[in-house]
């Protein structure tokens, strides 16, 4: 069986030091955040080229304090991509506001600046782009947008650890958001997620919102209605241990996406592919797939001229998806779909009116991409089976 994420092997080539640094947490009790917790924090926010990280009890409460953050609430309107997962959308809903889906641009699958520009209206509040699969969206044209109109940004990083845009590590604005969750490029050994700024002011916030309202040092002094979203100390001395492996791991995920790239688009195959690079996704032409129906036509994964792409997710697109899926499986292969129903069309969103059509290039995708393994410890080996799965 090829593994779509082997943690298990990433588990054991790291055994001593995660065993030590969580009996160091035991031995010490730190068991909420505490100092180990606070050690993470700081190497990650160097990891982020941002000033301050708060770390939090998963990705979806790290969205929801960056919008509370904000005072965004009931009334407001805030902008999300369709095609994402419903985390992205459903901390608007909890706080009472209301998620306003965009487009995606057919080629890189984030969020379509020039679809953004016709979603505002007078409540809208904030944008959540999202750096999907491991590659940034355009946040030029983005952030273009949002001081036109007086909107905040807050990047949805949970995909994108050490992602980059022209130079810059995500998020390049003035917050972001990421996840730990364990399939991730830095995933913790359970839930945990963490919010990155340079912004002092939105830190206290957090930080206090977090922590039930509490300001810092005052065990019974609450200023504000918070919660408990609070990083465990064990997810923090775990990740410490991690994030010194994240680089190594992240070139070992491009380089097995060039693996994954040259042997799909190879002379020998008839699958066609986006060339790696290319113009900004906005101005992009649609991705065609091979004018030969009976070949194997695929479209591997567009790389956009101002990415440094994380390959959180290879994911490609084609018509026969379900045969190619079917045959993967057959050959012990394991592979996902990332996301098979955009979040306009759910169920949980039915009351807000959107119906099929609404958002055309959303829709065709979704019926036909898919996900390959990859991550930190997929093998040359591995790869050459999937490869030869797909290309029979």
């Amino acid at each position: 069986m090829i593994p779509f994420v082997d943690l298990k092997t990433q588990y054991q080539s790291l055994k001593p030091e995660i065993d030590a640094a969580i009996q160091k947490v035991i031995d010490d009790c730190a068991f909420v955040h505490g100092k180990y917790c606070e050690e993470f924090e700081n190497n990650f926010a160097r990891a982020c080229e941002k000033a301050i990280c708060i770390g939090t009890s998963n990705g979806t409460t790290a969205l929801e304090l960056a919008l509370r953050a904000y005072s965004i609430g009931p009334g407001d309107e805030v902008i999300v991509p369709s095609h994402t997962f419903i985390a992205t959308a459903e901390v608007v809903s909890i706080l009472g506001a209301t998620p306003v889906f965009a487009e995606i641009d057919e080629s890189t699958y984030t969020i379509d600046p020039k679809d953004i520009e016709k979603r505002i209206t007078p409540k809208t509040k904030a944008i959540i782009p999202v750096h999907l699969y491991g590659q940034a969206a355009d946040m030029d044209s983005i952030l273009e947008i949002a001081q036109k109109h007086n909107l905040k940004v807050i990047e949805d990083c949970a995909q994108a650890h050490l992602a980059k845009y022209k130079g810059k590590t995500v998020p390049v604005g003035e917050i972001g958001c990421f996840s730990f969750f364990p399939g991730k490029n830095l995933g913790a050994y359970g839930d945990a997620g963490a919010v990155v700024t340079d912004n002092p002011e939105l830190a206290k916030k957090i930080s206090q919102f977090l922590n039930h309202g509490r300001e810092k040092g005052e065990k019974y002094k609450h200023t504000s209605i918070g919660n408990n979203y609070r990083m465990d100390g064990l997810q923090g001395a775990i990740l410490n241990v991690k994030l010194k492996y994240l680089q190594k791991w992240t070139d070992h995920r491009r380089a097995a996406a060039q693996k994954y790239r040259d042997g799909l688009s190879a002379p020998t195959s008839t699958n066609t592919a986006l060339p790696q690079g290319g113009s900004v996704p906005s101005s992009a032409a649609a991705p065609t797939f091979a004018a030969n129906s009976e070949a194997n036509p695929l479209l591997l994964p567009f790389e956009a001229d101002y990415a440094y792409h994380v390959y959180h997710l290879f994911v490609l697109r084609s018509p026969r998806r379900d045969e190619i899926i079917k045959k993967l499986r057959e050959n012990q292969i394991e592979c996902g779909i990332h996301y098979p129903i955009p979040l306009h069309l759910q169920p949980a969103y039915a009351n807000l009116g959107y119906k099929e059509g609404d958002f055309p290039v959303t829709e065709k995708i979704v019926k036909e991409i898919f996900s390959l393994p990859i991550c930190g410890e997929v093998t040359d080996e591995s790869i050459e089976k999937v490869i030869s799965a797909i290309s029979i």
